[in-house]
């Protein structure tokens, strides 16, 4: 499979890497062979992330004595330096490497998050990649004022951020700042988080641009076959291939939260990006992980909607956000329900 250079990190690394979201929601074994079956296929970049339950772990099963050639990026979301050292020697001994290739700040999605990274968070990670333990740096946002200044800084080599034929934004907006900047681009949620389903049209898009690493999540062999087909070629977009595309982002453009977060602060205190995104969680994520923690506690604060409109006034891309508010919500607590008498009567 052809490599790319992934900006002045000197990563060679396949078109196509492998995102370990989804394989949380496997048995152990399968979640190992579907990464070995990655590894089979020519993929040399695998990226997960502490905060993805056991996916770490999983990934270090499977590429246990086969490390050799293969690309790990992992990521942590904390926010003190000293939770960052612990969190780092734990992804160490679940990935059970002596070196992660590429270390990332994760979700860094506002300017207060941003500062704590540059103003000392970094230091950390500079600090354990002296000590041998990290080779590279990088960084993952959704929010485009962001990731614009992360790219200038100079202080990262990569960059992570939604890229998909409906989030087609960067393509004008942040490739050209990396380019200049020699930082690696690395395209998240190249499905949309699941929002696209026709396979061929999501990467033959992103196929057009030759310095972009897609990372989609893969859950079943037949999901990254298929992509390894599209990579096959030829990758040349047809007109009905184009006409086609423009009709989904007409579809969905309409209803498609980009987490770019401008639209918050909310008054009640609702996670306003996370409850817009959670059709994409029940795709994604186990339902243990959906309906506590983080995500069950933002479904329970979306609850309290007031419908002041705040929210709508200041989104960029004029979603109905009090209706898709309401609309998750219901979708939330019907499949909550279903779980909790599923569990009952196991």
């Amino acid at each position: 499979m052809d490599k790319i250079r992934l900006g002045r990190s000197g990563l060679m690394v396949t078109r196509i890497g492998f995102g370990g979201i989804p394989i949380q929601r496997l048995s152990e074994e399968d979640a190992i062979s579907l990464v070995r079956r990655c590894l089979d296929l020519g993929i040399n970049f695998i990226d997960t992330a502490n905060a993805y339950s056991n996916s770490e772990e999983r990934i270090g099963k499977a590429i246990s004595g086969r490390y050799e050639g293969t690309i790990l990026a992992t990521k942590s979301v904390c926010q003190k330096a000293e939770d960052i050292r612990v969190q780092l020697e734990q992804s160490l001994r679940s990935l059970r490497v002596d070196t992660i290739d590429l270390y990332q700040f994760h979700g860094i999605s506002d300017f207060n998050a941003y500062d704590q990274v540059i103003s000392g968070l970094c230091d950390v990670v500079e600090e354990a990649r002296r000590m041998g333990k990290v080779k590279h740096i990088g960084i993952t946002s959704h929010n485009m004022e962001v990731a614009q200044e992360a790219a200038k800084s100079g202080r990262f080599e990569t960059l992570m951020f939604p890229f998909n034929f409906i989030t087609c934004e960067p393509a004008e907006q942040l490739l050209p700042l990396c380019r200049e900047n020699d930082v690696g681009f690395i395209a998240m949620k190249p499905l949309a988080g699941g929002m696209l389903g026709n396979t061929t049209l999501a990467f033959k898009y992103l196929l057009q641009f030759p310095d972009v690493v897609a990372i989609p999540g893969i859950e079943q062999p037949h999901e990254i076959d298929e992509i390894v087909q599209v990579i096959d070629g030829p990758w040349e977009l047809t007109e009905a291939e184009k006409g086609e595309m423009q009709r989904l982002r007409e579809e969905l453009g309409t209803r498609f939260c980009r987490r770019c977060d401008y639209c918050q602060p909310c008054p009640e205190g609702i996670p306003l990006s996370l409850v817009m995104v959670t059709p994409s969680f029940f795709k994604r994520i186990p339902p243990e992980g959906i309906f506590s923690g983080w995500i069950g506690q933002g479904m329970e604060k979306a609850a309290l909607c007031t419908k002041c409109g705040d929210c709508e006034e200041r989104c960029p891309y004029n979603l109905p956000i009090r209706d898709m508010l309401e609309e998750y919500c219901n979708q939330y607590q019907e499949q909550k329900r279903r779980y909790d008498m599923t569990a009952s009567s196991g």
